[in-house]
Formats: C-alpha cells, sequence, structure tokens
C-alpha cells in the first residue's frame, strides 16, 4: 500500500555525497505538483527521500487509478528510461516531497558501471512485481471495508491526509461507492476490531472519519 525502498535511498544518499560532480540534485516538491506527467518524455528520474507520493493512471474517461503511494527510497521513472518510452504514468506529491533527481544519462550510466545499483534496481523491479500481485490477490480475497481500514491505517501511521478522490481510486470505485462503504464502517464500527484497536487511536480514527463523512 506504501512502497519503500530504504536500500535505494542509501546507496543514492551515499553516492551522491562521494561524486558531487554527478549534478545529482535534491529538490522539494509541494503537495500536489506533479513531477512526472504520463506520456511526455522522460529526462530525470526521481528517488524519493521524504513525503508521499502517489503513482497514477489517467484513463480517457477522466477517471484515475492509483497503482501505488510511494516512500522513501522509491523510484519513479526507472522503466521509462530503461525503455526509452513515454511516462506510462503520472507521479504526483500528496504531502511535501523530497527526492533525489536523476539525469537519465547518469542513470544508464549507472546501471552499466555499478553492479550494485543494478542489484537493488533489478530487487526493486522484483518486489514491485510480487506486491502488484498480491494487491491483486488481496483484493479478491478481502472485503471493499478491510482494503478502507488500511487505507485509513496508512493515514494514521504516516500522519498524512489522502483524500477521498484518491483513495476511491486506489480502490478502483466510485466515489459515491466509497462514501456508501464509508458509511457502512462508521455504522458497524468496523475499525474497533483485534487487528486495528491497537494500532489506531480512537480519537484519530474518529478525526479520519469526520474528515471523510459524505
Amino acid at each position: 500500500m506504501l512502497r519503500t525502498n530504504l536500500t535505494f535511498l542509501s546507496f543514492i544518499e551515499r553516492f551522491s555525497a562521494e561524486n558531487r560532480e554527478a549534478n545529482i540534485i535534491l529538490k522539494s516538491f509541494k503537495s500536489g505538483y506533479r513531477f512526472i506527467e504520463q506520456g511526455e518524455k522522460i529526462s530525470n528520474i526521481y528517488i524519493i527521500k521524504d513525503g508521499i507520493s502517489k503513482c497514477f493512471i489517467s484513463e480517457e474517461n477522466g477517471k484515475d487509478f492509483i497503482i501505488e503511494f510511494l516512500g522513501k527510497g522509491e523510484v519513479a521513472g526507472e522503466l521509462e528510461a530503461i525503455k526509452k518510452m513515454d511516462c506510462l504514468c503520472s507521479v504526483e506529491a500528496i504531502s511535501e516531497v523530497t527526492a533525489y533527481v536523476i539525469p537519465d544519462h547518469l542513470f544508464h550510466s549507472l546501471i552499466s558501471k555499478s553492479s550494485e545499483f543494478t542489484t537493488i534496481l533489478l530487487q526493486e523491479l522484483s518486489t514491485r512485481i510480487i506486491q502488484t500481485s498480491t494487491r491483486a490477490s488481496f483484493q479478491q480475497l478481502y472485503t471493499l471495508e478491510y482494503a478502507l481500514l488500511k487505507l485509513l491505517k496508512l493515514q494514521a501511521d504516516e500522519h498524512i491526509s489522502i483524500s477521498k478522490e484518491d483513495m476511491a481510486a486506489y480502490l478502483g470505485i466510485s466515489v459515491r461507492s466509497f462514501n456508501r462503504s464509508l458509511k457502512q464502517l462508521i455504522d458497524k464500527g468496523g475499525f474497533d476490531t483485534p487487528e486495528f484497536k491497537n494500532i489506531l487511536q480512537l480519537g484519530n480514527m474518529k478525526k479520519l472519519l469526520e474528515r471523510l463523512k459524505p
């Protein structure tokens, strides 16, 4: 639900400190800023240092589908750089984000010359495939309300705010369906379960639910 890769982050922090001539820039983006745009040519690859972004695809009907939320150490733009293709999706900051900006030519150079970098990248891509498969299985096996609880837990753990539009886009449902599921969750008191009651403080949950009420 929230992808992180501290190994990748550790590598790029060390490499940037040891190779200042490499022109890797640490840049900040405000919430709502889209630093990768679907359909555009890629020129930089981004590795997130702090903050959370959403990676999403915009359909022709105007609807968005959120593939995943990206946290510390996650890389964005690497597939497009490898395949030399237009961006498959957009990446937008949902909190203030700080990221290492790596020129695409340096990214290709690291793949060619650094076995450590290449190994980390392959592990990242493998993990992504596994997590995508796991998410597909999760959506088949668990109820929508349970997935909604997981999203609420993410916000409480990370102290972030995700709009109901984004949560609906992540769950692959309409905002109307989201509101209906949220109402059912509130009516049932679904957050007071053995799995969640020791993780989510009731006060924080009430604040989240109050903000999201239709």
